[in-house]
């Protein structure tokens, strides 16, 4: 199936700016699950079900100069109704 992006953002901050938009995630979906983002002229509302799929992935990228690090989070499911649990494993974060 093909994707289309609904909205995408990138830019450098700081540690804190970073754990300052995933508090406010979080308290999203602690809250009632609607997201709502932003930038430019983008905009997206987005309401997370119950038990959508919580995907977690580290990787490193080799394309000729130095390796890049990166960790994604994602949450992720079907349009319209809950997801279910998604997942064989216990995940911890430390």
């Amino acid at each position: 199936m093909p994707e289309e992006v609904l909205f995408e953002t990138e830019r450098g901050m700081d540690r804190a700016e970073i754990a300052s938009y995933l508090r406010t995630v979080a308290d999203k979906l602690d809250g009632d699950g609607s997201l709502s983002l932003s930038a430019g002229d983008q905009n997206v509302a987005l309401d997370v079900p119950n038990r959508p799929t919580f995907e977690v992935k580290a990787e490193r990228e080799t394309n000729g100069g130095p390796p890049e690090l990166s960790v994604e989070f994602e949450l992720e499911w079907d349009e319209g109704q809950d997801a279910g649990d998604g997942g064989d494993g216990s995940l911890s974060i430390e």
